[in-house]
């Protein structure tokens, strides 16, 4: 399993936003370089934002492109993009960074 997983959940819908892109980066000097990519699965997970054992001490980004995935819903959101930048500090626990989304707000924390 990924050592970091994410869950988005359309809170206003209450579903899983499936089909959203994420792109996972890692701050290497002062720039953010690419590691992961993908979209969202039918339960709004995305379980392989990167490879075991690949986890280190950093600072990382993701970013969830909730602007094309409410306009592919039909949906006229506030947010073309959310980016949630977090750091590790003990690279063998496993981080869980979930996004609760709704056209006009967001909320994400770190769950289990």
């Amino acid at each position: 399993m990924s050592p970091i997983t994410t869950h988005v959940l359309d809170t206003a819908r209450g579903q899983p936003a499936a089909g959203l892109e994420i792109t996972l980066e890692k701050k290497v000097d002062e720039a953010f370089v690419e590691i992961g990519k993908g979209q969202t699965n039918e339960d709004g997970r995305f379980p392989g934002l990167m490879k075991p054992g690949e986890l280190e001490v950093a600072i990382y980004r993701i970013t969830f492109q909730t602007g094309d995935w409410f306009k592919a819903q039909g949906i006229q959101g506030f947010y073309p993009f959310v980016p949630v930048i977090f750091e590790i500090t003990a690279p063998e626990q496993h981080y869980h960074v979930p996004l609760l989304l709704s056209p006009f707000g967001f909320s994400t924390y770190r769950g289990s």
